[in-house]
């Protein structure tokens, strides 16, 4: 029997992901000495605290009722999907990937963790736009899965750009 997420669980677990992803970036910056790239990364910390805002308001403005009610998913398939990923990378303690990164970890190797990162968090949040309803936010959680793609755009230009020096 598959495991079952209330609305509320899964905008806990988006709240979780950003709080992560800002620790990370955060902690991160401790490990770069380029100026330009402490910024982005800083810069990139704001936006993951920007959308655990988000989230944290989406989750408030849950009624009694939809904190208890299931994700409608005949298949399981919906169900299947955001368990594997509750089991998987996307949630795996901030402190874990943080001890990843050190003084010995390369610029390029902490540039391909965060890439990772905002790809995780970009499949989580596709599932999790296809249980909310076009009135109940939708388009806010689009807007930060095109968020999180522009930052994957920037991470990867930054990374090329690390390669060719």
């Amino acid at each position: 029997m598959p495991v079952k997420f209330s609305a509320n669980e899964v905008f806990e677990m988006a709240v979780e992901i950003e709080i992560n992803g800002a620790k990370f970036y955060r902690h991160s910056v401790k490990c770069i000495s380029d100026a330009k790239l402490k910024k982005l990364f800083n810069e990139l910390a704001d936006k993951e605290d920007q959308h655990k805002m988000v989230f944290s308001l989406m989750r408030e403005e849950l009624n009694a009722k939809e904190k208890k009610l299931f994700v409608a998913d005949i298949d399981n398939q919906l169900q299947d999907y955001l368990h594997a990923m509750a089991d998987g990378y996307v949630f795996q303690k901030v402190d874990d990937a943080c001890s990843l990164v050190d003084k010995k970890s390369s610029i390029e190797d902490i540039f391909l963790m965060a890439i990772g990162f905002e790809k995780d968090s970009i499949v989580f949040y596709s599932g999790l736009k296809e249980m909310v309803p076009a009135d109940s936010g939708r388009d806010k959680i689009e807007k930060i899965i095109k968020e999180e793609m522009s930052h994957i755009t920037i991470l990867n230009s930054e990374l090329m750009n690390i390669r060719r020096r």
